[in-house]
């Protein structure tokens, strides 16, 4: 396969705001072996209580258009699921290359309490998603929070559990870089293979307390930079066929 799921030209013509994100993807998509490469894009959002001046200052809706801007060059339906959770999953909902300006204060203007910290609610969600979806294809999750989970044994299960299925998990911390919240994720990155999961299907970077500034071209280098490496793992051992 060869070029992006979606042209340019349909960027220009339908979410005109992404262009400039949706040519900073695709030069890290080359530069890391990506070009051409089709793959769902899914994207989960912490909504627990921290998280909300995230929501209001407009840094998770900023978020979604850059995660949004590289979907577009693998997934060629111009939309991703979005699972919003907390104590549980609080919202499984769709963002489109059509609609995307305010569609995160949207979907978060129906929701009600913002609770605690389940990952594993979150990952049950998307695994059930694609699933039905009924597809083959390799998929990259984008999983967002500003903390570790209420319940890390479910989490770790959760994922080692997932490492049979073509998903990559790229968890993406938002906060205080050198908060313990994340020490939980730092582990969960590491977990050996194959003594706890079948190929390594996860990967860490902490965006920092203020991930808009960080820059789109590095935000993206460190989206993809350990799918390659999955993808290939998980060809070998059978879980991806294409």
């Amino acid at each position: 396969m060869t070029g992006s799921a979606t042209s340019l030209r349909t960027m220009e013509e339908t979410a005109p705001a992404l262009v400039s994100l949706y040519k900073s993807a695709g030069v890290s998509l080359r530069k890391h072996g990506l070009e051409g490469r089709r793959a769902a894009v899914y994207l989960v959002l912490d909504h627990s209580g921290s998280m909300r001046p995230y929501y209001k200052d407009g840094t998770v809706q900023a978020f979604a258009d850059r995660v949004l801007g590289l979907s577009a060059h693998l997934d060629d339906d111009g939309r991703i699921p979005v699972v919003l959770f907390s104590t549980d999953v609080d919202a499984v909902a769709e963002i489109s290359l059509s609609r995307h300006a305010g569609e995160v204060e949207r979907i978060v203007a129906r929701l009600g309490h913002m609770g605690k910290t389940s990952y594993h609610a979150a990952m049950d969600a998307v695994i059930d998603h694609y699933l039905d979806s009924g597809s083959t294809a390799p998929a990259l999750v984008v999983f967002q929070t500003d903390g570790g989970p209420v319940n890390k044994l479910a989490a770790e299960r959760y994922l080692c559990k997932a490492a049979g299925m073509p998903l990559f998990w790229q968890f993406v911390g938002f906060g205080n870089t050198r908060s313990t919240q994340f020490d939980f994720l730092r582990r969960l990155d590491e977990l050996p293979v194959p003594a706890a999961r079948v190929v390594d299907n996860a990967g860490y970077f902490h965006a920092g307390e203020d991930p808009r500034a960080v820059a789109d071209g590095e935000l993206y280098d460190r989206l993809v930079a350990e799918f390659p490496s999955w993808l290939a793992a998980a060809r070998a051992a059978g879980i991806v066929r294409d």
